[in-house]
């Protein structure tokens, strides 16, 4: 496995890279927008494929990466289902994988520090955001935090896993690297609490002076999905309401960008096929499956995703490869099913 932990010294953030190989698809959780082009040349380097980028919460210390490497790599950005932010391609929740090429992270809600905060655990590590750090825990008195959850979700989650389960956290301010769950339990000040009421009070007394970036970090994390908005801009985008009427019409083919779960639902519906956005760059280019049927039939291609945002850069990526019919469905199925389009249970 390739493992690499980054560190931005002025939010004093961790960002971690993962992959199963040299020259395999890879994952970033908790990038900085500010090392962006630090982690493309990393990649670069060891000729991976970024094919997801992952926040384990809203942060208030720094401006998230997510965006930018969307951009600039074409990856699927990932969020918690509790999450507030604007639009991210894929929202995960408790007992949910998070998989590329080789690996799979499982899926923790634990909220407490925030409202959205999520920790992912692999056979042995664990990457806890700010839930948990080393010898110390997230604050909780911003962002919906809530010290009581942060209990349960430490307690009752995270100590659980076995002693020896490396602790990865999102921050550290005193040079520390990692941790485990055995040494933590051990000997961090803020677990050696006899009851939940005892947390609550030790938190609650902190008082802590807000992030310095907090005011200009959280509405900018708050909006990662602002690419849409340039592809509605540009004409490449039509509303959920007028989707919906779309349905069977034999000069459109609505394509499913989802992974495997999505494609299910599009073979049960005529007029729908499913491409998984992984494929997508051989199916658009000349030659490929979603080209040729767009010359060859002369149908529109809508590409859809859950929230839209896979499917505003597939438009993209369709219109440079020539397809000038090509749409997408503008705040993907989210938006399809608060105007009414069938969806499959």
């Amino acid at each position: 496995m390739i493992f690499r932990q980054l560190f931005d010294a002025v939010s004093g953030t961790y960002t971690y890279l993962l992959a199963s190989r040299r020259g395999g698809e890879a994952l970033i959780i908790d990038p900085v927008s500010e090392k962006v082009d630090r982690y493309i040349q990393l990649i670069s380097e060891l000729e991976l494929k970024l094919v997801k980028a992952v926040d384990t919460h809203l942060h208030a210390d720094h401006i998230t990466g997510l965006g930018a490497l969307r951009d600039r790599t074409q990856c699927v950005t990932v969020m918690g289902e509790q999450s507030k932010v604007d639009v991210v391609s894929m929202r995960l929740a408790e007992g949910d994988k998070l998989s590329i090429e080789g690996m799979a992270l499982d899926v923790l809600y634990t909220p407490g520090h925030t409202d959205d905060s999520y920790c992912f655990t692999m056979a042995d590590r664990v990457f806890t955001g700010d839930t948990l750090l080393i010898r110390g825990t997230g604050r909780t008195d911003f962002q919906n935090g809530d010290p009581r959850a942060q209990f349960d979700s430490i307690f009752n989650k995270l100590l659980r896993l076995p002693d020896e389960t490396l602790v990865f956290p999102a921050h550290d301010y005193k040079g520390e690297t990692v941790s485990t769950i055995g040494e933590e339990r051990a000997f961090n000040p803020r677990l050696r609490v006899k009851s939940v009421d005892e947390y609550v009070a030790l938190m609650n007394s902190l008082d802590l002076p807000n992030p310095k970036m907090m005011d200009v970090a959280v509405p900018a994390n708050m909006r990662v999905g602002l690419a849409q908005e340039e592809i509605a801009r540009r004409g490449w985008a039509i509303g959920a309401d007028e989707a919906v009427t779309l349905i069977g019409r034999p000069d459109v083919v609505l394509i499913d960008l989802r992974e495997p779960r999505g494609a299910r639902e599009a073979r049960r519906h005529p007029g729908l096929a499913a491409c998984p956005y992984h494929d997508l760059a051989a199916n658009v280019r000349p030659g490929g499956m979603l080209n040729e049927l767009a010359r060859a039939t002369g149908k529109c291609i809508i590409f859809y995703c859950a929230f839209g945002e896979r499917s505003a850069m597939a438009v993209q990526a369709a219109q440079e490869a020539g397809l000038a019919s090509a749409r997408h469905i503008q705040g993907g199925m989210d938006a399809w099913s608060r105007a009414g389009g069938p969806i499959d249970r």
